[in-house]
């Protein structure tokens, strides 16, 4: 996600500032689990990865590690960003990882601090990502959504949506 304007900047662009989102797993029996984490990721430079600080012991990581096709969603509605990011879950264990991620706010949950031996490091690899960035203030929305209802058709440019295929 280093690109100048490329569509992986934008997606960067529009996840940097949500603070959790919601990892989906799958579990042994086949049902669909969502679990907010916070993306410790500092700058887009971090390369098409994102990074999370989970508990070694939660069924969370071990759903991820046992089936590692997982899918993340950002939303801020106030500002009508959407990000969905499908990607494949790895367990990394980096120290120097671990110690460049970690915020006085991951103590909260680790309070053992990066030698906490419940803390682990999730690293997803993004293999493709889809994101709705609506531009349109919420009166332009408005007006478009009563045309659309009125003439039956769907409305037209509220924003930009797009497919990103990092790498």
């Amino acid at each position: 996600m280093t690109t100048s304007n490329s569509p992986e900047q934008h997606l960067w662009k529009l996840i940097h500032d949500i603070r959790f989102g919601m990892l989906t797993t799958q579990s042994e029996s086949g049902d669909l689990r969502s679990h907010p984490l916070t993306t410790q990721n500092r700058k887009q430079d971090q390369g098409s990865v994102l990074w999370f600080f989970i508990s070694a012991k939660s069924e969370t990581l071990r759903d991820a590690l046992a089936r590692p096709r997982v899918n993340l969603a950002y939303a801020s509605p106030d500002d009508d960003r959407y990000v969905s990011i499908t990607g494949r879950a790895r367990l990394v264990n980096d120290a120097q990882k671990k110690q460049e991620l970690w915020s006085t706010l991951s103590q909260a949950w680790f309070p053992g601090g990066v030698t906490d031996p419940d803390l682990a490091l999730l690293a997803v690899d993004i293999t493709q990502a889809e994101y709705w960035d609506v531009k349109s203030s919420k009166m332009v929305q408005l007006i478009k959504m009563a045309q659309a209802a009125v003439t039956g058709k769907q409305p037209t440019h509220l924003g930009e949506h797009a497919h990103v295929h990092p790498g």
